[in-house]
């Protein structure tokens, strides 16, 4: 911190709740001030927007609405994620002398940012970091982007200095929150913000160059988009890895050639780290030149990293939980997420014609000096406390040489008039769910290969709506039991025709049998009606088949939820090696999808399989369990549809997404169609849940 108070607010009283003590950060066109909740006694970072000053009276109400706006915005996504910085409030603020800024409070963290731990790595002379530990920092913060990706949103200024570190970054024991979503785009994009910083001579861009992607530099190469934030969190990783800034150039010129430079990519190979094949092709399709080329998405990105790394298991440092104190944080312990099976073996379901129808070091002065040259940055340590959100441009940290000097003893209370512009609470889906935004796809499959109850295919348009990123769990299923919410789950299987030797097989496979041993297993062997009063007690319900279905494939049209590569036991929990050898010793005989083993012979921990969430973020949408959905099963018609649901009465309900025995690849199409009697308890089915979004947005598009 420092001693420095260029708005002369220092003790002055803001909204009448939060105490200004010091500041900690100066840029361009924003000064951030520590200061604490006068009521909660808890700190926290207002953001002050002070480059804005000089705007014009008649556009101040305006530029009020987009600094909402962009509140709105962070705080929807840091809702859904602890790897996003949290927007508290926003407000203008006018200073003794007249002068009027709009502000942000956010949350105050405790760490650094990492350029700064990077900068001290280099100075202490550590080796580059190992490609575990790169994976281990990118992937929360690949998941927060993946977040705003799945909404259409793209971050556009991803870097070192916006991924903030709380911990030992080396060890895995840290968390990592994604800096300044959306306020450098705002403020470049709005015309009203860039007439107001230009009477101040202050110029901004919504990118820094040292990570900037082709279509940045020139819009020749494309647009931008989510693939742009894949190419800059690559160019972090080959940073990281590689100990050297991966875009070669002094200035903007030829930092544009060097990022569009088809005869050198700035791969991890190019600059000099040993990595695998499989590492060096995820990261050279991430830094492709053309934008087509590249992952779609960080989700995709990092999900291909994790398999080019032989990872099926979270490993990754867990999200960090912020509790009322805006700023001191946990760590999150890891979350599980189960996987049942359907019937008996892997024999293909069958179907009535009723229901057809992704070593070097180098000087640190020489990577400072990169850093500063046009437009990038320059960050000094600040005794463990970092600066929060500066604006684009050049970022400016202050040390605590001082010692780290306490508020001002000047404590009296502003008069100056403070205009609060904070606003209701919208709406947000719950902890553990995501937002599925409105949105149309072709549901069904004209695949020639595709069951007769996958035809025809036709549109559909549905509102947004929340989902549950993981299967329900066996410990989840039983608060609800114990609570006498909900039936117990049985213990042993049954369906119609079973034979004895089917119910002493698979009836040891009900979780429930287990409850401690598979607590983050998912709950299977439950019928219909439980998974049904399961989700009506948590305040949701089941999801219909064309919202599964949706939240499984996106609007793409992929083969898979991951995209259209081959699975493998990278991608889910389905019959592979394990499985065949479980049947054999069992009776049973099984077809493997796989010649592989992925670990699990029956059902696995929910959230083992990252490589094979869905565009949206869902967890396990094939394999492990087959899912029971709303709708009764039904024929489709070539009609288009506006939150289609199946018929309302009728004698089997639908189950989608494959189970754990999974022989199949068209199993785990997103198209693909089972149903069974509600009654039946199956080893292979379970279930999650689903809620409307009651918010502003959800309205279907016209």
């Amino acid at each position: 911190m420092t001693e420095r108070d260029p708005l002369n607010i220092t003790g002055q009283l803001i909204a009448d709740k939060y105490q200004v003590e010091q500041l900690v950060g100066e840029g361009g066109f924003a000064v951030v001030y520590r200061a604490m909740h006068v009521i909660w006694k808890k700190p926290v970072a207002i953001k002050f927007f002070n480059g804005l000053s000089s705007a014009p009276q008649d556009q101040r109400e305006s530029l009020t609405q987009d600094f909402i706006n962009e509140g709105a915005l962070l705080t929807e996504l840091s809702s859904q994620t602890a790897n996003i910085v949290q927007a508290r409030d926003v407000g203008t603020y006018t200073a003794p002398d007249g002068a009027w800024m709009p502000y942000m409070v956010l949350e105050w963290l405790e760490g650094r940012p990492l350029d700064a731990i990077m900068d001290a790595d280099r100075a202490a002379g550590l080796p580059p970091w190992t490609i575990q530990q790169v994976y281990r920092v990118l992937e929360p913060a690949a998941t927060a982007l993946d977040l705003a990706h799945s909404r259409g949103i793209a971050h556009r200024d991803i870097k070192p200095a916006n991924l903030f570190i709380s911990g030992d970054p080396r060890s895995g024991a840290a968390g990592v929150k994604v800096l300044d979503f959306g306020v450098a785009k705002m403020m470049s994009d709005n015309t009203h913000m860039q007439a107001a910083l230009a009477k101040t001579g202050t110029a901004i861009t919504s990118f820094t160059p040292q990570y900037g992607a082709p279509e940045q530099f020139s819009r020749s190469h494309g647009a931008t988009g989510p693939w742009t934030d894949v190419y800059a969190l690559a160019l972090v990783g080959v940073e990281l890895l590689t100990g050297k800034v991966a875009l070669d150039g002094g200035d903007f010129i030829q930092l544009a050639f060097s990022s569009a430079n088809p005869e050198r990519r700035p791969t991890p190979r190019t600059l000099g780290a040993e990595v695998s094949d499989a590492v060096e092709a995820v990261f050279a399709r991430a830094l492709a030149t053309a934008p087509s080329e590249r992952y779609p998405s960080c989700g995709q990105f990092i999900s291909a990293l994790a398999v080019s790394l032989g990872i099926t298991g979270p490993v990754s440092m867990m999200p960090v939980q912020n509790d009322l104190t805006f700023g001191a944080t946990v760590m999150a312990g890891p979350t599980s997420i189960p996987t049942p099976v359907s019937f008996p073996g892997n024999v293909q379901p069958s179907y009535s014609a009723a229901t057809t129808a992704s070593p070097s070091t180098v000087d640190p002065a020489g990577v400072a000096a990169q850093r500063k040259g046009s437009g990038g940055l320059l960050f000094a340590g600040i005794g463990g406390l970092a600066v929060l959100l500066i604006g684009g441009g050049a970022y400016f940290a202050l040390n605590n040489d001082k010692g780290g000097a306490g508020p001002s003893a000047s404590t009296e209370a502003s008069s100056a008039p403070v205009a609060s512009a904070a606003e209701p609470v919208p709406f947000t889906c719950p902890e553990g769910t995501v937002k599925i935004e409105k949105g149309q796809f072709f549901m069904g499959s004209d695949h020639p290969d595709a069951r007769p109850n996958q035809k025809p295919v036709h549109n559909v348009t549905l509102n947004s709506y929340c989902m549950d990123l993981y299967q329900v769990t066996v410990k989840d299923y039983k608060a609800c039991s114990d609570s006498g919410k909900c039936r117990r789950a049985p213990t042993e299987v049954s369906w119609p025709a079973m034979t004895e030797k089917q119910k002493q097989t698979y009836s040891p496979l009900c979780n429930i049998n287990d409850p401690e041993g598979r607590a983050d297993h998912p709950i299977n062997c439950v019928t219909w009606d439980m998974a049904n009063v399961y989700c009506k007690a948590q305040g949701k319900r089941l999801p219909t088949e064309a919202e599964w279905e949706y939240a499984t494939r996106g609007p793409d049209g992929r083969v898979y939820p991951w995209g259209d590569e081959e699975p493998t036991e990278k991608h889910l929990n389905a019959c592979g090696t394990e499985c065949v050898k479980w049947g054999e010793e069992n009776g049973e005989e099984l077809s493997a999808l796989y010649e592989a083993d992925d670990g699990y012979p029956t059902t696995s921990p929910v959230g083992k399989f990252p490589a094979g969430r869905s565009r949206f973020g869902p967890y396990d949408v094939v394999g492990n369990v087959w899912e029971w959905v709303a709708d009764y099963e039904g024929t489709y018609t070539p009609d288009a549809r506006v939150d289609p649901r199946g018929p309302e009465v009728g004698e089997k309900r639908v189950l989608r997404g494959g189970a754990f025995n999974g022989g199949f690849r068209e199993w785990l199409w997103p198209s693909y169609r089972y149903a069974s009697l509600p009654k039946t308890q199956s080893y292979g089915h379970g279930f999650r849940c689903a809620m409307d979004f009651e918010g502003d947005d959800d309205a279907a598009p016209q």
